[in-house]
């Protein structure tokens, strides 16, 4: 497997490319850089929608029944005199978790870094199919337009939970939400899906066969191993939720009871027999648990990169850090009934997935203890992006933490549907695979750009989000613990919660300031990409291919030949150099011994 080939046989590459035209360039480009933009505006487009549904209803759990000037110029009809329709609320709740996990923290995480980085970390010219790429990304493009639409459809979007189970999803007749706005999510879902495997396999085959002469497996950057398992996981689970959907279509479409058993309407008993919901919860969390480690793992593999370079030291542990990859990998597939403990399940079978869920804490303890060991006595450069991936380890902490709580099989029954869960995943999952792609964002810039973000905003966008961050899902635990469920659009018949009414508007409040700071990096972003500071070609003194390139984005990435690798790519502060940093293509000194951590 550690056998490497030489990316293409006239390294001498066609430099002079054939003229492009602005389509072929902006808009149906096979460059992977381009396509990698593509990817980071989209998802940065879809995630302005799905935090403003997310400020949206956090305002109405605050305020319920109030009428609310924002409501009635966005929601129309839905929020009659400014107040919030009951159905638009779970609504909202779908689609916003439907965007973040998918459109995101997914396509925006994975497709714009892996895209970006596995060619110029591995020294390759390109993707292996540069059609395939641009194919992948407008195939996510077709995917956010189609949810986009079905925000717009007469009896009101899919409105069944981002989980969209039975019988709501399955029966086009259940509510508003279940109507044209359902039949779309799935459309949509199911191109994405495709465009998510083509990415994948392409991601995979580059890796396997596209690196430079030298760039064995145990000299990749751990950005590089954390974009590889990913797709590899994405090839492995991404169809089960294709055949869930497919399935859906037909018990909605064509008469068919995969899902549907002993349905009464009104009191009217409706034709399906012999289904079980229970099958679809197995078929979406089948990809449910991956899905979570997709969402994650390329954040922690920029984590990693970041850490060492901006510690000045090598990372803590590579073997380890890579053997974590693969557990996490591995275990992550084996987990998923710990998502439905209360669903009948044989307690039997609960202890044992109870079992593989405390498990996959070990690989990612490894990781956490790597990380500090890593900052550890290092020299710290506290740029932005030092600073969101100390963050992404923080939140990964407390966040998995109250996993092996909720992976408890008879804890779990206490606090399952309840905020506990939504601040658990919010932390472990989305906040930390967030902080990911920002420290990303503002280590990789440069490279994507060829200028600078403004530091100050990053710093200032870090403080704000951070406390933020905490402040709305911290809370959330204890409400949690009081019982609170839920997707509920109002608490206020419910004696019992009155006293979670306070907290719930110190929530909203840190998801408003929040939300509204995210305006600081949108400006910095968009701002720095035309007017920034001009970059150097390696700002950051690090260590990898990517920084030999030059600034300049050319076809093909170097000018004449491919560097070759003579060393792994964590060589910081090396006993023997006169710099804290030795590029991978700097052939090893006489005598000179190679680290391998």
């Amino acid at each position: 497997m550690s056998a490497t080939v030489d990316t293409h046989g006239h390294d001498d590459h066609d430099v002079h490319h054939h003229k492009e035209t602005f389509v072929t360039k902006y808009i149906f480009s096979q460059d992977h850089k381009m396509i990698a933009k593509q990817y980071l505006i989209t998802g940065t487009i879809m995630g302005v929608i799905g935090v403003l549904m997310s400020i949206m209803f956090r305002m109405q759990i605050a305020w319920p029944e109030e009428p609310n000037v924002l409501f009635e110029a966005l929601l129309g009809k839905w929020a009659p005199g400014g107040v919030m329709d009951a159905d638009i609320y779970l609504a909202l709740v779908t689609i916003h978790g439907t965007i973040m996990v998918f459109f995101v923290l997914t396509a925006g995480l994975s497709g714009t870094f892996s895209n970006l980085l596995i060619p110029l970390q591995i020294g390759a010219r390109d993707m292996a199919s540069g059609f395939l790429n641009m194919v992948s990304y407008w195939l996510f493009f077709l995917s956010s337009v189609i949810m986009i639409i079905s925000l717009f459809v007469e009896a009101g979007p899919a409105a069944a939970g981002w989980t969209i189970y039975p019988p709501l999803s399955a029966l086009p007749m259940a509510q508003g939400g279940s109507g044209m706005g359902m039949t779309l999510w799935l459309v949509s879902m199911a191109i994405f899906i495709a465009s998510s495997l083509l990415g994948s396999l392409n991601y995979i085959v580059t890796v396997i066969n596209l690196r430079t002469k030298g760039m064995s497996m145990t000299r990749l950057p751990l950005t590089i191993w954390a974009f590889f398992v990913t797709a590899v996981i994405g090839v492995i689970s991404f169809p089960v939720l294709l055949s869930a959907a497919l399935l859906l279509i037909m018990d909605r479409s064509f008469g068919t009871s995969f899902f549907l058993s002993d349905i009464f309407i009104q009191g009217e008993v409706l034709h399906y027999q012999g289904g079980s919901p229970v099958l679809f919860e197995h078929l979406f969390w089948f990809l449910g648990h991956p899905e979570v480690y997709i969402v994650l793992l390329p954040a922690l593999g920029i984590t990693s990169e970041i850490i060492a370079t901006n510690s000045r030291k090598p990372i803590f542990g590579y073997r380890a850090m890579v053997a974590s990859i693969l557990a996490i990998a591995f275990l992550s597939t084996i987990v998923w009934g710990h998502h439905m403990f209360i669903s009948g399940m044989n307690p039997f079978l609960g202890s044992v997935f109870t079992f593989t869920t405390l498990l996959i804490a070990i690989p990612s303890a490894v990781k956490a203890f790597n990380y500090i060991t890593t900052l550890w006595k290092g020299n710290l450069q506290m740029n932005p992006a030092m600073l969101f991936s100390i963050g992404l380890v923080s939140t990964f902490i407390t966040g998995g933490l109250t996993g092996i709580i909720l992976g408890d099989s008879a804890l779990d029954i206490n606090v399952h549907d309840t905020y506990f869960v939504v601040a658990h995943f919010h932390l472990v999952m989305g906040i930390s695979a967030l902080y990911g792609m920002f420290a990303g964002i503002y280590h990789w810039f440069p490279r994507m750009f060829g200028r600078m973000l403004n530091k100050n905003l990053g710093y200032l966008h870090f403080w704000v989000t951070a406390i933020c961050a905490y402040g709305v899902f911290f809370p959330m635990h204890f409400i949690g613990m009081a019982g609170l469920p839920r997707r509920y659009y109002t608490n206020s018949n419910f004696p019992l919660f009155d006293d979670t009414a306070n907290a719930n508007v110190v929530i909203t409040m840190f998801a408003i300031v929040g939300g509204i700071f995210q305006l600081v990096f949108l400006y910095n972003f968009f701002s720095s990409m035309f007017f920034g500071k001009k970059a150097p070609q390696n700002p950051w003194k690090s260590n990898t291919l990517e920084w030999t390139a030059p600034v300049k984005h050319i076809h093909g990435n170097w000018p004449g030949k491919i560097p070759h690798v003579y060393r792994w790519s964590y060589d910081y502060s090396k006993p023997g150099h006169d710099d804290d940093f030795v590029p991978q293509n700097v052939p090893m000194k006489e005598g000179e011994e190679e680290l391998h951590h």
